[in-house]
């Protein structure tokens, strides 16, 4: 097998045909495999086992369940599970155009390179395929401030956050990937320095379907991003300063309104504590969550944890107001700040430690990911 080419789709039945068909022609004559993970919620697996099925090409289906750490998770999965040494990963949705392939490969067979990058940003490219002006704008914002926040390993990149790429799976430590968002390959390069070369592509308008692209996804990248630059404990400073905020914001509004600024402050963090919580839990600690127990255990432990703190941090800043004359907000803030550290800590340790111990990646056989998460159809789509 020369090539495995990893597709990771959600809900994009309508596209897997023309896509599988697209491919055969692109690549024809040559030995590949497509793997589809997928974390659809719809008939998507059963269209690709019907596809698969008057294939000429070997096409795997591996159909996630449970998934974890979303397409970058996905991605990850398929590099486990795949035969070729090269892997192109892609969307399924045609906008990165399978005709292109062969201009990777190619730049690929000159053997200097670990990663042969699509790019929309290169000469000769283009993001015509984005679907406004706004979209644009953000994406080449976001590439802007990624460049900048890793200037050594992505001086050759001029699109980091690209879908479609091949690489050479045998550079990738694959055991050190901890994925959290969509972006894969800022996830690879930021980790290690690899050598990159670039072909331009014309990324092109989805064939059908909607475009998974939101706001709760954007927030995702720049936790990604924060947390590769800086690390966990700088993504959990950047909740609490939202936190922060949104409690002391609170707490000046109640206070304006005539409540006491005990009661407002009690009231103020109850809120954020909660909010704290959900951002921790789906952003800071997303990749640990799924052995460290239950999620209302977790919550449970958080609230208890940080009720306690508060009720140790109110009466330290009522001392600072009454004994020490500070306003109210300042001796707030300055409470919050103290008790970060040790915020962190019992959160990192306790709440999100892991209850048994983490499989060792390396006893794990190249397709077990797979096998582990089969959908039903998987066999006949393999056979």
């Amino acid at each position: 097998m020369d090539l495995s080419i990893i597709v990771p789709t959600f809900n994009e039945g309508p596209n897997v045909d023309e896509l599988l068909r697209r491919i055969g022609v692109a690549l024809d004559g040559r030995s590949f495999e497509v793997i589809f993970v997928d974390d659809s919620t719809d008939d998507t697996p059963e269209i690709v086992a019907a596809a698969a099925a008057a294939s000429a090409f070997p096409v795997r289906l591996i159909h996630r369940d449970d998934p974890v750490s979303g397409l970058g998770g996905a991605v990850v999965a398929g590099f486990h599970a795949a035969q070729a040494r090269w892997c192109l990963v892609m969307d399924g949705d045609l906008q990165h155009p399978p005709e292109d392939i062969p201009r990777l490969l190619t730049r690929a067979a000159a053997g200097d390179v670990d990663v042969v990058i699509a790019s929309r940003y290169a000469a000769g490219g283009n993001s015509k395929g984005l679907a406004n002006a706004t979209r644009t704008n953000v994406s080449r914002a976001s590439t802007l401030l990624t460049k900048a926040m890793f200037p050594r390993k992505l001086a050759g990149c001029s699109d980091p956050m690209t879908g479609f790429f091949l690489i050479d799976r045998d550079a990738v430590d694959t055991a050190t990937l901890r994925p959290r968002g969509f972006k894969i390959l800022l996830e690879i390069l930021a980790r290690r320095q690899m050598r990159t070369a670039e072909v331009p592509f014309e990324f092109a308008p989805r064939h059908a379907g909607r475009s998974k692209a939101s706001l709760r996804q954007g927030i995702r990248f720049l936790t990604q991003l924060t947390m590769l630059r800086f690390g966990r404990m700088s993504a959990f400073a950047l909740v609490g300063g939202a936190g922060a905020v949104v409690n002391l914001l609170i707490l000046g509004v109640l206070t304006s309104w005539g409540l006491g600024y005990i009661a407002a402050a009690i009231i103020a963090s109850e809120v954020t504590i909660v909010g704290n919580f959900l951002l921790l839990e789906y952003l800071v600690f997303a990749d640990m969550r799924e052995e460290s127990g239950r999620m209302r255990t977790r919550f449970a432990k958080s609230f208890a944890f940080n009720n306690a703190e508060a009720l140790i941090r109110i009466p330290v800043m009522s001392v600072l107001v009454e004994g020490g004359h500070l306003p109210v907000v300042l001796a707030a803030a300055l409470t919050l700040i103290a008790a970060f550290v040790v915020r962190f800590v019992f959160h990192a340790i306790v709440v999100y430690g892991p209850k048994r111990p983490a499989p060792e990646a390396e006893v794990v056989p190249a397709t077990a990911p797979g096998e582990a998460t089969r959908h039903p159809l998987a066999v006949a789509v393999e056979e």
